[in-house]
């Protein structure tokens, strides 16, 4: 039985409300990325370093790391309308805590918090799909991922803009009200769900480690999407260091109009999913391995400045975003095809080192620009998606060479084979 669905047969979602959950998905997981477009003015306003403000992204990736890990699982535990709203009362304190902060570790506490609880999309996302015909299940799937996107490329926008304007305090705020519509919205509108487990907390957690320990192909999915997610985390925090420092000299608005560019890879995840149908998710994954080197690469012409430099800037992080959100679709066909039952405690372990490795690729930004500049940032991602290209190529080698171990030697004479 899916999560969430109760014996009797799903109630039909109209296109309002999967329209509303898609929406709901954007503005939750905007959460997580609009501090990357104004930790510079965070860092002008409480009079601390740029590198020291960043860390509140980092914040908010590890507390939605977290989130993942230990509220996900609960969406099989609880009916989804009462912790929905629950975890979307508690964003929204969190961003009014936020948004009021007078000092930088009141800041990063309450970020932590934010990221914590607004994994919201991730226990909307098989909510929906086990309240929809098999037949309809995977265009509302696309639908809701879609504005999960449109909600990670807008973020930046978003605050950036705001931020110039308004100061950064801006879109805490702004964010804070969006969050309490939704709970209203979502609280009138979601349908009524019975969970799909009696198993006790501890025993949901358990069963994402177990699957991560039991599962070769989980772990290699996580290792492959913890390293190129690090290098998308760490380019993207780096960013807005780069464009508003000396070199450019630009306003936080810069930061949302290069996140703009982002907007293809909406096109470009349904064709990487046709690809890995196809040509499995392993091919899909070379491809996006390579496309995030050559992103390291294409970024490093930003440092030539001027027009041509935010040209080349918009391209590598357009092509990084490409190769980060494909490889993701490759990533998560590959899991959710080895235990059909346990697909949201799967998705749980994934998403969970997917984000720590976000967390950690943030940090390692910071540290490479303080250390080597732009410089040090380009070669920090082509390092990065290098050693998810040497897993695969290893990866490739152990299958090779188990598939030699399992054919039969040459035959001999008398049908004896050969060396024996």
């Amino acid at each position: 039985m899916a999560p969430g669905v109760s014996s009797t047969a799903p109630p039909a979602l109209s296109r309002p409300l999967i329209l509303l959950l898609s929406v709901a998905c954007g503005i939750a997981v905007a959460n997580i990325y609009f501090p990357q477009a104004i930790s510079p003015l965070i860092a002008e306003d409480l009079h601390v370093r740029p590198a020291s403000a960043a860390l509140v992204v980092t914040c908010a990736q590890l507390g939605y790391a977290a989130g993942i890990f230990l509220l996900v699982p609960l969406g099989d535990r609880l009916r989804h309308r009462g912790l929905i709203t629950t975890l979307l009362l508690v964003t929204c304190a969190g961003l009014v805590l936020a948004g009021t902060a007078t000092s930088l570790p009141v800041l990063a506490v309450a970020s932590a918090l934010v990221g914590l609880t607004t994994v919201v999309p991730q226990i909307l996302i098989p909510m929906a799909a086990g309240l929809t015909a098999p037949e309809r299940r995977g265009a509302v799937t696309g639908t809701l991922l879609s504005g999960l996107i449109g909600g990670i490329l807008l973020a930046r926008t978003f605050s950036g803009t705001l931020g110039e304007w308004l100061g950064w305090r801006a879109p805490y705020l702004v964010a804070a009200v969006m969050a309490l519509i939704l709970t209203l919205a979502l609280a009138a509108a979601l349908p009524h769900t019975t969970p799909s487990t009696d198993q006790r907390y501890p025993a949901l957690l358990a069963a994402s480690l177990h699957l991560l320990r039991t599962e070769p192909l989980l772990r290699r999915s996580c290792q492959y999407q913890v390293l190129v997610f690090a290098a998308f985390s760490a380019a993207w925090t780096a960013l807005a260091l780069f464009i508003t420092g000396p070199h450019y000299n630009l306003g936080t608005p810069a930061v949302g109009v290069l996140a703009l560019v982002g907007a293809v890879s909406m096109f470009a995840t349904p064709i990487a999913g046709r690809r890995t149908d196809r040509r499995g998710p392993d091919a899909v994954n070379l491809v996006c391995m390579l496309g995030a080197i050559a992103a390291g690469a294409l970024l490093l012409t930003g440092r030539l400045g001027g027009a041509i430099g935010l040209v080349g800037l918009g391209a590598g992080m357009l092509l990084l975003d490409v190769a980060m959100q494909s490889g993701q679709v490759a990533n998560q066909a590959r899991i959710f095809a080895l235990r059909p039952e346990a697909r949201a405690r799967l998705n749980t372990a994934y998403m969970t080192c997917a984000f720590l490795g976000g967390s950690a690729g943030s940090w390692l930004g910071v540290r490479a620009y303080s250390a080597f500049g732009w410089n040090g940032v380009c070669g920090l991602v082509a390092l990065l998606a290098g050693l998810a290209l040497l897993r695969h190529v290893l990866r490739s080698r152990e299958v090779t060479a188990a598939a030699d171990a399992r054919m039969p030697a040459p035959a001999g004479e008398n049908g004896v084979p050969a060396g024996r």
